[in-house]
């Protein structure tokens, strides 16, 4: 049985939160939470929607109920095809973050395994993000690669 779940609505708040972990962690990151309200709703919705273009993947925390221990969200978007991506269609990985209490355990490598396969189901024939140095190691194990900007590339 795997730790990965898809997250729901109800898991919002704990989505948010990892996220703000997640920009906290950025150079420059706004460290306020007022946004947070703000954008619920609309990642509840989001959430709620199975055949969307929209996924997160999640770890609950081994240690606290109700709290989530790992977090990875990303889109599949269209852009006008080309060689290697006839169909236009591409993954973008936005947020991946794990609870600081819950690192180096395997949760987020899980975390983008099943976001990987969820694209690769949609139809993407490249995922895009942008890495952190602490987390390059990870998604260069997954198969990414340096373009000549910061954003990495895995071919599907």
């Amino acid at each position: 049985m795997s730790l990965v779940r898809r997250a729901t609505p109800e898991d919002a708040p704990e989505v948010l939160r990892l996220r703000q972990v997640m920009i906290d962690a950025l150079p420059g990151g706004d460290s306020s939470t007022q946004w947070q309200a703000l954008a619920r709703p609309a990642l509840e919705e989001r959430l709620g929607e199975l055949d969307g273009d929209f996924a997160a993947f999640v770890v609950d925390h081994p240690r606290r109920p109700g709290a989530l221990a790992a977090l990875v969200a990303g889109t599949v978007d269209y852009r006008i095809g080309r060689a290697g991506s006839p169909h236009g269609r591409s993954g973008y990985v936005f947020s991946v973050a794990t609870d600081p209490d819950a690192r180096r355990r395997g949760y987020a490598r899980a975390c983008m395994e099943e976001l990987l396969a969820w694209f690769r189901e949609r139809g993407a024939a490249q995922v895009m993000l942008t890495a952190s140095a602490e987390a390059e190691p990870l998604y260069a194990a997954l198969g990414f690669v340096h373009k000549p900007d910061p954003t990495m590339t895995l071919r599907l």
